[in-house]
């Protein structure tokens, strides 16, 4: 197949799956190709055009080049997410088996989605190799690539909540159900589980029809708020939220290359004297700033000065956002308190804290030995951008505040708190 062919094709700037067909064999169904290669896109055109590109074998691999030429034409499903074109794929994938797909699987073993069989099910994610180990109600999958699953099923989480392995400890669950991760009741979990499975099976409209119905009963019943649950639900579904998949396309489409991305987010906060208390997440992916994932936080508890409860206060309601990325490391600036407080907050997340001497440079680091040898660099790296971050956000609220002060009275005027602030050594000309 040649690249003056894909105009042929009318490939839509649309999320979908895309078949690379070869010539008709025994393998395939009567009177069809057969199916080489399997892929999803974020935008079909711009995807199947890639393999076109000129430094193909770089990128991809002699195998893939290989692919393209056997070829004959590639066919295409469009799909209403992205979301979707990762279900779509991995279930397809599954059923055909494409020689490509599996050439580029090799003997790693990717990931797949499991529901277990408890009283109270848990959706998890495990090795395949693991599903030919333990019993599991339901298994989808495999799923090339990690990250990228994480993402989707936090997606998935947030319309059907449900249990995981963090969430089914006791000392953890009352944490996750605030998040609005868990059911609030369990009596509607088994409706959860059931759309879950339905979904993950490429069956959204199953899920829509039912819920529709349910909606419709609810409301008869006078159950308004169960119908409004339900409508939400719909309109989630609907209206499906994957930025989170979107916004990297090389992450997306290229998880073969087996580049995978780790992500460490790193906090700080800021005052002065407990006064315009900030704090800040700043982003290192794969040894690189990330500053489209930045994040400012203006703390709202009212104690400015109470460092570990501000770091709580972050952390939570950084985890209320289940669609932004999981990180595989948080890092935070302090010593053992400051760790310790972090931990009730972060759960079973990769943690480690950054030591400082009395000038605030890095003196030690406190956490996981591995990680810590792993990922030093990166490790201070996060940090010293995040107290860079923090920073300058407390200036900028400072100043803001500064400027839209009331007028001060004559025994403490304007010169003389600039003066407090010089000696403090606070004072900037930001503000």
């Amino acid at each position: 197949m040649k690249s003056q062919d894909l105009k042929k094709l009318n490939l839509p700037d649309k999320p979908g799956v895309y078949f690379f067909m070869g010539p008709t064999s025994q393998k395939a169904s009567r009177g069809k190709q057969e199916i080489l290669y399997i892929g999803k896109a974020t935008n079909l055109r711009d995807r199947v055009r890639s393999y076109f590109a000129k430094d193909l074998i770089d990128t991809r691999g002699p195998g893939i080049l290989d692919m393209t030429v056997q070829a004959h034409t590639v066919e295409f499903q469009e799909t209403d997410s992205v979301l979707e074109a990762l279900i779509l794929e991995a279930n397809l994938i599954k059923k055909h088996q494409p020689k490509y797909n599996v050439k580029e699987k090799d003997n790693k073993s990717f990931n797949c989605i499991a529901i277990t069989s408890d009283p109270l099910p848990k959706v998890i994610i495990i090795r395949e190799r693991e599903t030919k180990t333990q019993k599991f109600n339901a298994v989808f999958g495999p799923y090339p690539n990690g990250t990228l699953l994480r993402d989707a099923l936090k997606i998935i989480r947030k319309i059907f909540p449900f249990v995981d392995d963090s969430s089914a400890k006791k000392d953890q669950r009352e944490f996750y159900k605030q998040l609005g991760l868990t059911p609030s009741q369990e009596s509607e979990y088994s409706k959860n589980i059931r759309n879950i499975k339905l979904f993950l099976s490429g069956k959204k409209g199953k899920v829509i029809t039912s819920l529709e119905k349910e909606m419709k009963s609810y409301a008869k019943n006078h159950e308004f708020e169960l119908a409004e649950i339900a409508k939400r639900k719909i309109f989630a579904l609907n209206h499906i939220n994957d930025v989170a998949l979107i916004k990297d396309p090389t992450t997306l489409d290229n998880e073969l290359r087996g580049t995978a991305r780790f992500r460490i987010e790193s906090y700080d906060i800021a005052h002065l004297a407990g006064k315009n208390t900030v704090g800040v997440m700043t982003v290192v992916t794969s040894g690189r700033v990330d500053k489209a994932e930045y994040r400012k936080f203006i703390i709202r508890s009212g104690k400015g000065n109470d460092d570990y409860g501000n770091l709580k206060e972050v952390l939570t309601r950084r985890l209320k956002h289940p669609e932004w990325t999981l990180p595989n490391l948080i890092v935070i600036d302090g010593g053992l308190g400051q760790y310790n407080a972090a931990r009730e907050i972060v759960g079973g997340i990769d943690l480690v804290s950054v030591i400082k001497d009395e000038r605030h440079k890095p003196k030690g680091i406190h956490g996981n030995p591995e990680s810590i040898k792993k990922y030093k660099k990166d490790i201070l790296l996060a940090n010293n951008e995040s107290h860079r971050f923090a920073i300058t956000f407390h200036k900028q609220k400072r100043g803001k505040d500064f400027l839209n002060a009331p007028a001060r009275s004559a025994r403490r005027p304007l010169k003389e708190e600039v003066k407090t602030l010089a000696k403090l050594g606070k004072f900037s000309k930001i503000v």
